[in-house]
């Protein structure tokens, strides 16, 4: 497979830490099963990666909706780049657990889809090509443009799905649980990917997680979601150099900590928000 390739950052983008995304006291309730997590506040910075992890039901999937502008939450306020979110942003992209590709396009074809949507930024057909092809390049599928679905591994297909939300341009990826199906080789190969591609791309990304050792190589936030209904619980900032599979201590040490506050959140009821 061709290795990654540096893939420049859109037109007007920098390197400072502004926010580009941030919620305040959030909520939201299924009217058949009841609250769903409460009194939810984060933020989110350009070039961050932030994992929200947490176990099954403590509502972190429906908090990426809700963030993403798929949902309307029943209270609390959803800011994207300063302005309020009341659907999908044209400069957000989300990747899902499925890849989710068409089989009767190629590889091309489907890293291309959406961008010549109604609610995308006006694109010719010439920066359309060359923003695909920058995009594949950047997930090491050069040379793979006129591949169909069908031959393509479970990890490939995934790269596709990744150029795909690149190919965008966004300043703030959504991904929830985008690698659990995969093996665990692969696995690893895209959350490494994951952090170099998103670096040099200046953009943002909250991914969601259950698990507790993707969270802590790729983050650069952790935050923990527990308890019924869901809330942040606690909030790690990380400083251990990337690849943090060179530094064991640190990384046992801070799985440690999560495990325990993991157990500590899922024992309490009482919601408790923590800012960014």
């Amino acid at each position: 497979m061709n290795a990654p390739q540096p893939l420049a950052p859109p037109p007007g983008t920098d390197a400072a830490p502004e926010t580009v995304l941030g919620a305040e006291r959030l909520s939201f309730a299924y009217a058949r099963s009841g609250p769903v997590f409460a009194d939810v506040s984060l933020g989110i910075r350009r070039r961050e990666i932030v994992c929200l992890l947490g176990g099954s039901g403590c509502g972190k999937s429906t908090l990426l909706r809700v963030l993403a502008g798929l949902e309307t939450a029943a209270a609390g306020t959803v800011r994207f780049l300063g302005q309020p979110l009341t659907r999908p942003h044209p400069r957000s992209a989300l990747v899902f657990q499925q890849a989710s590709l068409l089989p009767w396009l190629n590889v091309f074809d489907n890293a291309g889809f959406g961008l010549g949507f109604k609610h995308q930024p006006a694109i010719d057909a010439a920066a359309r090509k060359a923003r695909v092809r920058e995009a594949l390049a950047a997930v090491g599928l050069a040379g793979r443009e006129h591949a169909w679905p069908a031959e393509l591994s479970g990890g490939q297909a995934q790269r596709v799905a990744l150029a795909r939300a690149l190919a965008r341009e966004p300043e703030l990826l959504f991904a929830d649980e985008p690698f659990s199906a995969l093996d665990a080789i692969t696995r690893a190969e895209m959350q490494a990917l994951l952090v170099d591609v998103v670096h040099r791309w200046q953009a943002a990304v909250l991914l969601v997680t259950h698990d507790i050792d993707e969270a802590i190589l790729v983050a650069d936030r952790i935050l923990l979601m527990a308890g019924k209904p869901g809330h942040i619980h606690r909030a790690w900032t990380l400083s251990i150099p990337h690849p943090r599979e060179d530094h064991p201590e640190a990384v046992t040490a801070l799985r440690l900590q999560i495990l325990s506050a993991l157990r500590a959140g899922n024992a309490a009821t009482a919601p408790h928000a923590i800012p960014s």
